[in-house]
């Protein structure tokens, strides 16, 4: 069984003029970080030119495909019934882009395959932590 879930989506980014543009981007599970989520832009779709990541929990992004969800860096929401919004809050500003919401349920289904919903605690290597953090002082 794999222990990572990478999936290719593409992405409309939501710019301030009427005009959106379509992104690639990709999103990973990994089950070594079992309540994460990871979704990833190239550096063409950033403003500075860097491939930007993002990370934030599962539940969120699964919860926000039902109603809007999430209050900090990162929001999720459902719009429409086949896009879903992500919002991204930085210091820089604030980016917002629609996936198909068909792409993040699939995405999602086979993240809880990997890990289902409540054995996220079991899939932590707790003592590893604990290990490297203690050689690294």
């Amino acid at each position: 069984m794999p222990t990572v879930i990478d999936q290719a989506v593409q992405a409309r980014l939501i710019a301030s003029s009427p005009q959106t543009r379509s992104v690639p981007a990709q999103l990973r599970y990994r089950r070594a970080d079992p309540f994460a989520v990871r979704i990833a832009f190239p550096a063409a779709a950033s403003l500075d030119g860097a491939e930007v990541e993002w990370a934030f929990a599962r539940e969120l992004l699964a919860g926000g495909l039902l109603s809007p969800s999430g209050g900090g860096d990162v929001r999720v929401w459902p719009c429409g019934p086949e896009r879903t919004v992500l919002e991204f809050h930085a210091p820089e500003g604030v980016a917002m882009v629609q996936i198909d919401t068909a792409e993040l349920r699939g995405f999602l289904a086979r993240s809880y395959a990997l890990v289902p919903v409540g054995g996220e605690a079991g899939c932590l290597d707790v003592d590893g932590g604990v290990e490297a953090l203690l050689r690294q002082l």
